[in-house]
This record gives structure tokens, C-alpha cells and sequence, in this order.
């Protein structure tokens, strides 16, 4: 098996993609169903993400990704006159950034023009990567601030509109460096994240900047940029020390704090890149439990999940959520495997 890829297999039916987020089609944020899962998927209960705190145990931590979205997608016009899209994923060191010309054959030199007067040139394929190319960007001084003037909120086919670039934005974002929304994050609401504290469960936060997400087939995930804070760390040696759970919202989180492992397999304040392939294989080391959203078939993030829950118990889950009509993507429903 490639790394980081995993051989589960499914149909998505195309009424099961969430075209709409839930506020438009219910009460609120937090009006998504919520399948929780637990003991290797033998025990299955459907209930509502407002439920949230009724499945967590005083002392439970759960951990946040704390960035914030930026509008990463981008009209460029290529030097025939042909407008394509044009989505930025990753600063890289050296002024360079990973990109994606979406579903478009591209070359090694080719120099796009960009709003504002400025433009970018695609210098080489990222990595084994046939849709990703390392680039250059000319007459741009902040990358962030270029995007907040002139970019759009990354959206894929599935959704039925055009939404302001708070619609991807959690409630407790507040570091601008992704370039897709840590969606597992979206349906909590300020209210819940009361209704756990009253309840006894801690909350502690990271930053892990999510790149562009669709990953192909073949590609591993790539390196993003996180950050640990030494709280964080103090309060994941805390909950493990009492024997409570460490609950990751999203797969972000795992990542960091798999990335974030000293040799004694104690979580420690760092930063800094992480190529972390997370497998059933490689397993996992601080991660208790897990707050996502469901994942496409094939996905590079169902082998996360069997690296947590075994292959068995996510095949049950997902064989479950087909059957009761669970929605995919940013804006559906939340799967809680405990």
C-alpha cells in the first residue's frame, strides 16, 4: 500500500454531498446529525452534534485547530488569453508556494498574470505530485494580504454557491494560514463550546495550516506548518496522566499532535513542518478518539482513521452512514469515533 492510502472502498451517491452549509438548511451551525461510533464499531448510536457533550466524560481534553481560512482561490490568465482557476495551498521557504492549476494541463516555466498586476510562475511539479507545481509569485509583498483583496473562498463542484469566505471559518479561528476550512471544527458554535467547559471537559488549541485538500490517488499528504503551544502539550500529558481522553476535532489535530512526540512518546510543545503519513501501520500515539467529518472513498484520511479505529470498525461506520443518509463534505454532518 502507497503510504498514507488506503485500499476502503464505497459509492457515494451525489445526494449525499452537502451542497448548502447547515445554517441555510436548519437552525444553526451546529443543526448536522452526529454518528458515534465506539468498541471497533459494535456499537453505533445517531444522534445530533448539539449532543456532542453527552458522549465526552469529565477531564475528556478536546483539542482545536485554531487557523483561519484563507480565500485561496485565484482567476489567472494564461498567455493565450484562456482564464483558468488558480488554487494556492502552501507557502514554501524561499519566497515559494505550493499551487494548484485546477484541471489544467500546465508547464515548467509557464508564467501566469494574477489580479493587481502581479502574476506567478509555475517552476516545477511539487513532489510525485501531477496536479501540484511549486511557484513563484511576482509583484506581491504579502501573500496573505494579496489573497485577502483579491482571492475567493476555495469551492469544489459539490456546492451549490458562491459564500463569503466566513462560511469556512470556525467560530474559534484566529490564525489566517489555511487553504481549505479544518471543517470538523465548523459546527461548533460559542453556546457548545460553553456547554463542554460547564461539563468538565477541557478544550486546548494548535495551529496546523491546512493545504488544498482532493488529494490524487497516488500523491502521499504533504508538508504543512504547525504549531503545538506548550499549554497544549502540559494539558494532553495532563488528560493521560488522569486516564481521560484526548479527542482530536479533525484530522489536522492528529497530525500535529503525531508530529509533536518526544521518545518517550509524550507530547512536547514544537513547531515547524511536518511530512507525518499517518497509517494502520504507523498507528498512533497520543490520539484518543476523533471529531471528523466523513471522507471521500479512497481518501487519504480513511487510513488515518483505520490507524485509530482499526478497518473493520470504519468500514461498519461508513457502511451505517451510507445507510442513514449522512452528508459529505465541509458543510455535513460529523462522525465522533470513540
Amino acid at each position: 500500500m502507497t503510504p498514507g492510502m488506503t485500499n476502503i472502498e464505497f459509492e457515494l451517491p451525489p445526494e449525499l454531498e452537502a451542497r448548502v452549509p447547515a445554517e441555510l438548511r436548519g437552525d444553526g451551525r451546529d443543526d448536522v446529525r452526529l454518528l458515534v461510533t465506539r468498541n471497533r464499531g459494535e456499537e453505533i448510536v445517531h444522534a445530533h452534534f448539539r449532543q456532542l457533550p453527552s458522549f465526552l466524560a469529565p477531564g475528556d481534553l478536546v483539542v482545536l485547530n485554531t487557523t483561519a481560512t484563507l480565500p485561496s482561490a485565484l482567476t489567472a490568465i494564461r498567455e493565450d488569453g484562456d482564464a483558468i482557476a488558480l488554487h494556492v495551498s502552501t507557502p514554501l521557504p524561499g519566497d515559494l508556494v505550493v499551487v494548484e492549476p485546477r484541471k489544467v494541463a500546465v508547464h515548467e516555466g509557464e508564467r501566469l498574470t494574477l489580479p493587481g498586476e502581479a502574476g506567478v510562475t509555475l517552476l516545477t511539479p511539487y513532489r510525485d505530485s501531477q496536479r501540484l507545481w511549486v511557484a513563484r509569485f511576482h509583484g506581491v509583498a504579502s501573500l496573505r494580504e494579496y489573497l485577502m483583496r483579491f482571492g475567493r473562498p476555495i469551492r469544489y463542484s459539490y456546492v451549490d454557491g458562491d459564500y463569503s469566505i466566513d462560511r469556512y471559518q470556525t467560530v474559534y479561528a484566529s490564525e489566517a494560514g489555511s487553504a481549505e476550512m479544518p471543517s470538523a471544527g465548523r459546527p461548533f458554535t460559542r453556546q457548545l463550546l460553553a456547554c463542554l467547559r460547564r461539563s468538565g471537559v477541557r478544550l486546548a488549541k494548535l495551529v496546523l495550516h491546512a493545504g488544498v485538500a482532493s488529494l490524487e490517488h497516488h500523491e502521499r499528504p504533504y508538508d504543512e506548518w504547525f504549531e503545538v503551544p506548550a499549554r497544549t502539550a502540559e494539558e494532553v500529558r495532563k488528560a493521560k496522566a488522569r486516564g481521560n481522553r484526548v479527542v482530536a476535532v479533525g484530522t489536522t489535530v492528529v497530525r500535529a499532535l503525531e508530529s509533536s512526540v518526544d521518545r518517550n512518546g509524550e507530547v512536547i510543545a514544537s513547531r515547524g513542518w511536518t511530512d507525518l503519513v499517518i497509517t494502520p501501520e504507523r498507528g498512533v500515539r497520543v490520539v484518543d478518539a476523533l471529531l471528523t467529518g466523513f471522507h471521500e472513498p479512497k481518501a487519504t484520511h480513511l487510513a488515518m482513521l483505520e490507524a485509530i479505529a482499526g478497518r473493520t470498525h470504519v468500514e461498519k461506520a461508513y457502511d451505517e452512514a451510507l445507510r442513514g443518509g449522512y452528508l459529505w463534505h465541509e458543510f455535513g454532518d460529523l462522525h465522533l469515533i470513540l
